[in-house]
């Protein structure tokens, strides 16, 4: 029996990441692997050599070293499946196809995608597999072990989730004598492989070059393996592949997030940069030869924008003082002098639409008219006279055309009539406009006047204040010597002592405030002392009736007749008790029930308003009720009276 001994390929010679160009199987152009030897039993563990001679069709050849898979030719369909797969044509053993009218791009097997050059082992990524299609498990011949698929009946096996930039698997169930170099022959033909953690346990880390490997590598999970011929038990196993988190990968992977985020940042900001207007250009400071410059833009036309926006930006800069206001007021009067001109560029605009709406529809009246002159022809001809020696064909064309004609009139005609509605609703308008433009005019001089004169007082009240504050800096400069005797100084004396006086009347109120304020901190202070007495006398109490408590259950009397024979019936009760008298003690004139149970529910919320009052009700020496108000003002107030019944009992 002939072995045909199959070759696996190692890595490409090129990086299938830079490499652009596609990949051609088949051609005479592109890479062609050599048929392998065919050698019999005895001679299959020979090493066989390989040449890189150019075949007669002149195709390329490569090199391949790896391990040689061995399949034997007993059975021609089983060979000619795997070739099917693989996307070559299948072979016999002397080199001639088997069929000869063989597509690659087709697979013999219903169902089952053939095997391309982006598959595992030929160390590209593989395309994805539509969940819902089969894929045929084969088994796979290594030099010193053989991999028997799966039962294609039962479930794939189960992986957990991949972890980010996973390029590390888990595989177990891996034999007892399994070495790593079996581990290497088996998984190398996934990809480069970096590191191999194996352990005494028959499982082992295996760390790939790229994260598409570990995809091939999962394809093995499910898997037999058996080391050799051999049936032992310690030379058989079944192989479990699924993905490892391993630290190394997951800092490769941010490292490469991070740079790929720097990059869309780097990519935001220069496209943030591009579609950013430019920015205006720096407006220049105030000078007097910058200030003839501008001077003479604005009496340009071309040059009037760029020189408003100059002087505007000077303006609001507080360039304007007294040195350089004339300059500024020159300037002003200059782009107060394009008013005139910007008007009459826009009535003169207005009158160019005006005459170009006059000319539209004059050619829209126009060809309305032509419009009527063919619907009148069709129309003529369909009258009878001439309608009877016109064929069907043509009775058809003249009906349509004087259909369509009719359409177009109908739409030019609402389109003039729509001009004309527009001109006639402009002169209403401007009907109406005019009467309340009059009005408003009229309104608008008025108001204008007014402003006017407000602008006038404003401005020589202003100047009277500037020419007072020099009188005054005058003076001071001047330090005349009899200044006592001047009457604006006594009157700034009595003002002076008039503010004094308000000053030391607003500080002896604040006085009598800071005084009333320490008096109500002082009876806080002792109010709180005695809410501190009343907590540490509530305290000893409540010591004392768990003394009375321990000594009740001590004693030979049981403990329901204890129970019955006092009106605090349990340590909680006692609590409730002290927490009552202390608030009651700070609300000498009592409190209704509500108010001390909205007290206790911050306390405690399942403290019952109902039980409360039962137990101040059994305690008759201790709390009272009374009422207090009058007509539909009278309210039920509880009070501590602890004080007054001591003495009583």
């Amino acid at each position: 029996m002939f072995l045909v001994q199959y070759t696996g390929l190692n890595q490409l010679p090129f990086d299938p990441a830079n490499n652009n160009e596609p990949l051609q199987f088949g051609s005479a152009s592109g890479p062609l692997v050599t048929e392998g030897l065919i050698e019999n039993g005895g001679e299959s563990s020979k090493k066989r050599k390989r040449t890189n001679t150019p075949s007669a069709d002149n195709s390329r050849t490569l090199n391949v070293d790896s391990t040689a898979m061995t399949l034997p030719m007993s059975d021609p369909t089983a060979w000619a499946t795997a070739m099917n797969n693989l996307g070559m044509a299948p072979l016999g053993i002397a080199g001639q196809p088997i069929l000869p009218d063989f597509d690659p791009a087709l697979g013999m097997m219903t169902g089952i995608p053939p095997i391309t050059p982006m598959m595992p082992g030929l160390g590209i990524v593989p395309p994805p597999i539509p969940p819902d299609m089969p894929v045929v498990k084969e088994i796979i011949h290594c030099k010193s072990c053989t991999l028997f698929p799966p039962n294609p009946n039962l479930p794939p096996p189960a992986t957990r989730e991949r972890p980010p930039g996973c390029k590390t698997v888990f595989v177990g169930g891996l034999p007892e004598n399994g070495t790593e170099q079996i581990i290497v022959e088996v998984f190398e033909q996934c990809g480069e492989i970096i590191a191999i953690r194996k352990s005494k346990k028959n499982f082992c880390h295996i760390r790939f070059a790229e994260e598409y490997m570990v995809d091939k590598a999962l394809y093995l999970s499910g898997y037999r393996i058996r080391l050799g011929s051999s049936t032992d038990k310690k030379d058989t196993g079944r192989l479990h592949v699924d993905f490892a988190q391993a630290r190394d990968d997951l800092y490769e992977w941010e490292c490469k997030q991070r740079m790929l985020a720097r990059e869309e940042r780097h990519r935001r900001r220069m496209e943030e940069e591009r579609l950013r207007p430019p920015s205006p250009p720096p407006v220049v400071h105030y000078s007097d030869h910058e200030c003839s410059i501008v001077a003479e833009k604005l009496k340009d036309d071309s040059k009037f924008s760029e020189a408003v926006q100059t002087l505007l930006t000077w303006i609001e800069r507080g360039e304007v003082n007294r040195r350089s206001a004339n300059n500024f007021y020159s300037m002003i009067q200059s782009a107060n002098s394009h008013v005139r001109r910007l008007v009459n560029e826009k009535a003169a605009h207005e009158k160019d639409m005006e005459e170009a709406k006059e000319k539209f529809k004059q050619a829209l009246s126009g060809i309305l008219i032509q419009f009527e002159q063919i619907v009148a022809v069709y129309h003529s001809a369909s009258k009878q006279k001439a309608w009877d020696h016109f064929t069907k064909a043509q009775r058809k064309n003249i009906s349509v055309w004087c259909k369509q004609a009719e359409e177009i009139r109908n739409i030019h005609n609402d389109e003039l009539m729509g001009i004309r509605r527009e001109e006639e609703m402009e002169m209403s308008d401007d009907e109406i406009e005019e009467t309340t433009e009059t009005k408003e005019t009229e309104e608008s001089a008025l108001v204008s006047q007014a402003e006017a004169l407000k602008e006038e007082n404003d401005s020589l009240r202003w100047q009277l204040d500037a020419y007072r504050n020099e009188v005054e800096l005058l003076k001071q400069e001047q330090g005349k010597a009899h200044r006592e005797d001047d009457p604006n100084k006594e009157q700034q004396l009595k003002l002076l002592q008039q503010a004094l006086q308000g000053m030391q009347q607003h500080l002896l109120k604040v006085q009598e405030e800071y005084k009333k304020k320490e008096a109500e901190l002082e009876k806080l202070k002792d109010d709180k002392l005695q809410v501190e007495k009343m907590l540490e006398n509530l305290k000893e109490k409540e010591s004392c009736a768990s003394r009375l408590c321990a000594s009740n259950q001590d004693s030979e009397y049981p403990l329901e007749k204890t129970m019955n024979s006092s009106p605090i019936k349990s340590e909680r009760e006692a609590l409730l008790v002290g927490i009552i008298s202390t608030f009651l003690h700070v609300h000498p004139f009592g409190a209704s029930i509500e108010y001390i149970c909205s007290y206790l529910h911050r306390l405690d919320n399942k403290i019952c308003t109902s039980d409360v009052e039962c137990l101040m009700g059994r305690l008759q020496h201790t709390f009272k009720q009374e009422m207090t108000g009058v007509g539909a003002s009278l309210e039920k107030r509880w009070k501590f009276c602890g004080f007054e019944g001591l003495k009583l009992t």
